[in-house]
């Protein structure tokens, strides 16, 4: 990476190389420029063998926020992230980059998997209200104080828990401004509004540390844009999540007493088309998973013609609905390299 960002940056790969050793023997790390840490987490979003939208890896906008250390002014600048990215509905991919491990300390935490995900509340009779995924950490965060709304929803928002310092974990609302959601109607079911549906506009994962030159940032919320399949075909449909399609099936009349109706084939293509809907109508960034396979291999072909590998996991990359109809389908890809850097780090 640092030969590709120097020749970028126009400086001498030899000259660089030389002044980060010098650092590293006397401090026992060294601090990336501003233009080595944005081209390292372009490079990491590239190479992150998970996700199908990397064709727009260079337009990664880039918040260096390294020197913020309160935890208090890092959930502030989270807040910041969130509405610079949503903008109304218009996604930027984006990401904010805060201090990293050192020698000395530790660099701050977000524990969120991603910084808006809704509460999940235990009941007495075992089920979940809400989020089942978040159960736990809904717990936790009462645990540290958090007091959820008096009237309890399915799409309760949950608090930050960052911890700045080691051992001190500390809680903040995120306040509601910052927080686009897409309330869910059906192009064809006027019934579908009535079940209350929404989801929030932006997916900004946050406890994936970024790892720039052997040097980890443990907390680097970042973001695209949603695919509809994520939330229609996932979120809202999984048995482990909100288990939406034995709902949808019998508000549509469809059979449900044998597997070999496709009752939940037709339950999860009308609960993705509402979720594609809802967004286009509410003018929210999101794309659909056909579109989206094209543009995929469009990354794939320009990274071939530049002499790059272009890792990726299948089973991520082909969609959850209609992946033989999709054109990411119909071959295979280069392994990942778990080794390979820069990347974004599975959660600690």
């Amino acid at each position: 990476m640092f030969a590709e960002g120097a020749a970028e940056a126009g400086e001498r790969f030899e000259d660089r190389l030389a002044r980060v050793r010098a650092e590293i023997l006397e401090t026992g790390t060294y601090r990336h420029t501003p233009a080595e840490l944005a081209y390292g987490a372009r490079v990491a979003w590239r190479n992150s063998a998970r996700c199908i939208g990397r064709l727009y890896w260079r337009s990664l906008r880039i918040g260096d926020r390294r020197r913020v250390t309160g935890p208090a002014a890092i959930a502030g600048e989270c807040v910041a992230h969130l509405r610079q990215a949503t903008r109304g509905g218009r996604i930027r991919p984006t990401i904010t980059v805060f201090a990293p491990d050192t020698p000395d300390a530790p660099g701050p935490r977000i524990h969120n998997e991603q910084l808006i995900r809704y509460a999940g509340y235990r009941l007495e009779d075992g089920s979940v209200l809400g989020d089942p995924q978040y159960a736990e950490f809904t717990e936790q965060a009462r645990r540290l104080g958090w007091r959820p709304p008096e009237r309890r929803g399915s799409f309760d928002v949950l608090p930050l828990l960052i911890e700045a310092v080691p051992g001190e974990p500390r809680l903040f609302t995120l306040p509601p401004d910052a927080v686009l959601e897409v309330p869910l109607t059906h192009p064809d079911h006027r019934w579908f509004a009535g079940l209350g549906l929404r989801w929030h506009a932006l997916p900004a994962i946050s406890n994936m540390p970024l790892e720039i030159g052997g040097v980890t940032y443990p907390a680097a919320p970042f973001n695209g844009w949603y695919l509809g399949t994520e939330v229609g075909a996932r979120n809202l449909a999984d048995e482990r999540r909100y288990d939406l399609l034995p709902v949808i099936a019998e508000l549509m009349g469809l059979n449900t007493t044998s597997e070999r109706t496709l009752w939940r084939d037709r339950a999860l293509v009308e609960l993705t088309v509402a979720v594609q809907h809802s967004f286009d109508a509410a003018g929210v960034t999101m794309a659909d998973h056909h579109t989206e396979s094209h543009r995929f291999l469009s990354h794939l072909e320009r990274e071939e013609r530049a002499g790059r590998r272009c890792p990726a996991e299948w089973s991520w990359i082909v969609p959850p609905l209609s992946g033989g109809q999709t054109a990411v389908f119909h071959r295979y890809y280069d392994e990942p390299d778990p080794a390979e850097r820069p990347a974004f780090l599975p959660p600690a």
